[in-house]
């Protein structure tokens, strides 16, 4: 499969905690740094998410946000 978006890290699930209707799953990059992402809980379902599952987190540009104090 082909995607437009570019910004493609590769990495494996370290944990998810299901809520009443979206999950928080925590991504662990080759570097050690995690990424955590918010998606339904019918995407985990669907996608078959575990934890050690190898996963690619999908960035795009206008859906990230950066502060700084």
């Amino acid at each position: 499969m082909k995607l437009s978006t570019r910004n493609q890290l590769e990495g494996s699930v370290v944990s998810i905690t299901r809520g009443d209707a979206m999950a928080v799953v925590k991504v662990q990059l080759a570097g050690g740094a995690i990424v955590t992402s918010s998606i339904t809980r019918d995407a985990v379902d669907d996608l078959g998410l575990a934890d050690g599952k190898a996963v690619t987190v999908l960035i795009k540009s206008t859906e990230v946000a950066l502060g700084v104090n």
